[in-house]
């Protein structure tokens, strides 16, 4: 563990003069940066700054040792990240003003963003995501064998969260090569280390993992730059992670409006006798590589780039809002190779059709990544792929550690890098456990920086199996509700395959539902083929003209169940397929030409989709409507397991007694 009252001691070893004054400029760059940053703060130009005064020396030194090929994860403070991939000043002050020459378009701020063009991952702000993806970009490189590392940034705190956990575990079990960066400055916020964590070091943490752990003085630019330098040479050519703690200090607040009242005033003094800049400054002159004219001479040609960005970026207008726009770049734009069924067909359940599909995309798209808890030699709960180790081997059938936020982080990551991803919830329950991932980075990423996330998210659900409250939950409305996302729920196995091979055609987040009840209980038959099915087109299982039923899932099979109980109720039934994007077209039409709607799910009816349904009929059909827009769905408790109980709470008979009651109005 590196002290506070430890000094700085640099070795010049055998580096070259140019390479000594390239670090320097590096350094120095993003400390001038900072200081203008906080002038204009002052001034009321810029609205917020995390500052990294006191840590440049771990930026720095980490983008100057790697590749510019190589992925880097950056955080809050690390401008000089940005700075050595040498990103054009003037793009970096429009992105903090939010103008169109950032990298966000205004939609997103300082340094929430990514760039393949320069090769950073930018952060979100629930911090430990990006662990995870890390471990999808290491993996991608593993799976291409082109020897190359990746290196993530985690703070001291926030390596207390459990995707720090989740990513380190997961990356050591698979030999990743990524280099876990902690820049332990002392302070979480305010909440300093005692608080925080006990471990005395965070190279301590690496054994428990199995991996190696090194601590280091972050505050030494030499230092930093030669450790991650020789790891990256070592880990290119054996994969593995390693820990490397770098000891700092933030010598201002977390941002500037938080202050820095609750830190020791002794600390800044001894933490600024350990200064990266000034100390890395002193020891180049004393090494005779540095004078006090090339320092002036330096220092202007930065301010003179600092200014003549800052001219530019505020000379930037501010984006115009433009709704159309805004909706069209939610998503990456794609054609669907459209490809009906043909050929010879066979009789499939439902578990078979999404098996058949899952092996087809399997063979279609070389590049996709299947992974999950226990889905390799196992063949997954439901045996889905089975077989598939066989077929396509470990490194595209991956079982998964025990944990899901790190995995869907991975398929992000491998998506980040030219890869497409299959991550399988073993039930739909456990999705909450990554829910993070799913809303904030797969359905954020191509609106936020136009990074699409080539990731199709499997999720056996529902109930009707007598397995209570955490193997039965209809959670599909929670994603219903995200922007970005796009979900499948199919009801029959042609169209379970056609909308899974679909999924895999599409670039962006598809959440995949697969009703449980339904795996083994229906069949029909199935084209062996490839062939695909559009999402946003809803299917008429029955046409009538008494009544309309919107409904998806196994409430298609309760609805057929009804109609055929009541012969003389002609209904149109509308099997929605996706939930996102939604069928209103169908819809409308049809509530237009009946005048009566009934929307049901087997979800619990409060905030459920039926909700939404129902108000988009009222709302665009009102004038063509005989009887108020009827609803039902489970009741607002969770899934029991006593199989009365789950009877009592699924909403089957309501439904039938609603169906009744909405056709004789």
């Amino acid at each position: 563990m590196i002290t506070a009252e430890m000094p700085v001691k640099f070795e010049r070893k055998k580096h070259k003069d140019s390479l000594l004054l390239e670090l320097y400029n590096n350094i120095l760059k993003p400390r001038m940066i900072e200081e203008k940053m906080l002038l204009l703060l002052r001034q009321g130009k810029i609205a917020k700054w995390f500052s990294g005064i006191g840590q440049e020396a771990i930026s720095v030194g980490v983008a100057s040792a790697l590749n510019k090929e190589e992925y880097i994860l950056p955080m809050h403070r690390n401008l000089g990240v940005f700075t050595t991939r040498q990103i054009p000043l003037n793009r970096l002050f429009s992105q903090f003003q939010g103008k169109p020459g950032g990298f966000t378009q205004g939609r997103d701020r300082s340094f929430h963003f990514g760039t393949q063009e320069y090769k950073i991952v930018g952060m979100i702000s629930h911090l430990g995501p990006q662990m995870g993806v890390a471990d999808g970009i290491a993996l991608a490189n593993k799976l291409k064998k082109d020897k190359k590392v990746t290196v993530v940034f985690s703070g001291d705190g926030g390596a207390s969260e459990g995707d720090f956990h989740e990513s380190v575990n997961t990356a050591a079990v698979w030999d990743l090569p990524v280099i876990f960066i902690i820049e332990n400055n002392g302070y979480g916020l305010s909440t300093p280390s005692n608080e925080q964590f006990r471990c005395k070091s965070f190279a301590d943490k690496a054994i428990g993992y199995g991996i190696e752990g090194i601590s280091i003085d972050g505050n030494n630019l030499l230092k930093v730059y030669e450790t991650i330098k020789s790891l990256a040479e070592d880990i290119r050519e054996n994969p593995r992670p390693v820990i490397v703690e770098c000891v700092t200090f933030r010598m201002r607040g977390h941002e500037e409006a938080s202050g820095t009242k609750y830190v020791p005033k002794e600390l800044f003094d001894i933490w600024g006798r350990k200064d990266p800049v000034a100390t890395y400054e002193k020891f180049l002159i004393d090494e005779g590589v540095l004078t006090e004219e090339m320092i002036e001479k330096q220092r202007a040609a930065i301010k003179k780039e600092i200014e003549e960005a800052l001219e530019i970026a505020f000379a930037e207008q501010s984006p115009k809002p433009d709704t159309h726009k805004e909706l069209s770049e939610l998503f990456k734009p794609f054609e669907l190779s459209s490809s009906q069924p043909s050929g010879n067909t066979s009789n499939m359940r439902l578990i078979d059709a999404i098996s058949n599909g899952l092996r087809l995309a399997m063979q279609k798209h070389p590049q996709l990544v299947l992974m999950g808890q226990d889905i390799a030699d196992y063949g997954g709960v439901f045996k889905i792929t089975e077989g598939f180790v066989e077929a396509f081997g470990k490194e595209r059938v991956r079982n998964t550690p025990l944990c899901e936020s790190a995995i869907l982080g991975a398929g992000f990551g491998l998506s980040i890098n030219g890869h497409k991803a299959m991550v399988e919830m073993q039930f739909a329950d456990f999705v909450s456990e990554g829910i993070t991932q799913i809303v904030n980075n797969l359905a954020k990423s191509h609106y936020r920086w136009g990074q699409n996330a080539d990731v199709v998210v499997r999720m056996p659900t529902g109930a009707a199996v007598a397995a209570g409250p955490f193997h039965s939950q209809s959670n599909e409305a929670w994603f219903f509700k995200t922007p970005g996302l796009k979900i499948a729920y199919p009801a029959f196995p042609s169209d379970a395959k056609g909308l899974l091979l679909s999924a895999f055609e599409d670039p962006n987040p598809v959440m995949y539902f697969e009703h449980k009840a339904l795996y083994r209980s229906i069949s029909e038959d199935v084209s062996e083929d490839y062939y695909t099915i559009p999402f946003g087109q809803a299917r008429l299982v029955k046409k009538g003209n008494d009544l309309t039923i919107v409904t998806y899932g196994l409430g298609v099979h309760w609805a057929l169940e009804a109609l055929n109980e009541n012969p003389e109720l002609q209904a149109d039934l509308i099997d929605l397929r996706t939930l996102a994007p939604l069928d209103v077209e169908a819809i409308f039409g049809s509530v237009k030409r009946t005048g009566k709607a009934l929307v049901f799910h087997e979800d619990t009816l409060t905030g459920g989709i039926a909700g939404e349904i129902a108000a988009l009929i009222t709302e665009h059909c009102f004038e063509y409507l005989d009887a108020p827009v009827m609803r039902e769905g489970s009741l607002d408790t969770p899934v029991p397991m006593n199989a009365d109980l789950e009877h009592n709470f699924l909403p089957k008979e309501r439904f039938k007694e609603k169906l009744l009651k909405l056709w004789r109005y």
